[in-house]
């Protein structure tokens, strides 16, 4: 018998069904996206393997190996949704708040997330090596201090809140979380590419 499993009344329903034993089972939606099983605490069943990829294993005990984690707006919104990706691209789960699942699960998906994305955070500009481009930074990162070539302007892109993402010659990608919170000097030099 299927069961709504929302609290919140103006939310979409949930429906799942309970095996004999009353766990719940995994069901496709209607966009064929897996419903991730939850035990009967309500808990994400994800776990790793011996090689440490994620393992999702869906109600016909098919294994899903090397699941991916990936995040719908990784820098405007961390903590909003992501999808749970099979190693071929396909789309098994989504997830609609990180914040809300269970410690253990949510500690899980952070670790393979932190993993996957490496974006430093640029915390203060220190000198550039000219105002034209290609242009190399000396900048002082949430990592430690670094240098990044840019190769055009147009490798600086604007985000939501004064945010800005900058990709350098290398493809790596930098973020300042909030140019506008930056020091004067480091603002002074950003504005010249902007």
């Amino acid at each position: 018998m299927a069961e709504d499993l929302n609290t919140d009344p103006d939310a979409t329903p949930l429906m799942l069904d309970r095996d004999a034993h009353g766990a719940l089972v995994l069901e496709r939606d209607a966009l064929g996206a897996l419903v991730l099983e939850r035990d009967a605490h309500g808990a994400l069943v994800l776990e790793r393997d011996a090689h440490g990829a994620l393992v999702l294993i869906d109600a016909n005990g098919q294994r899903h190996e090397a699941v991916m984690p990936v995040r719908a707006f990784p820098l405007t919104a961390p903590d909003g949704g992501l999808s749970l990706v099979s190693a071929d691209g396909h789309e098994l789960a989504w997830i609609e708040q990180l914040a809300a699942l269970p410690p253990a699960q949510r500690a899980l998906l952070t670790d393979e997330l932190a993993q996957r994305e490496f974006i430093p955070v640029i915390q203060r500009i220190r000198a550039v090596s000219t105002f034209s481009t290609p242009s190399t930074w000396q900048v002082d990162t949430d990592r430690g201090a670094t240098q990044l070539v840019l190769k055009g302007e147009e490798d600086i892109r604007r985000l939501a809140d004064g945010a800005l993402l900058i990709a350098d010659s290398q493809g790596l990608n930098f973020a300042v979380r909030d140019r506008f919170a930056l020091d004067r000097a480091s603002r002074r030099l950003l504005e010249r590419f902007l």
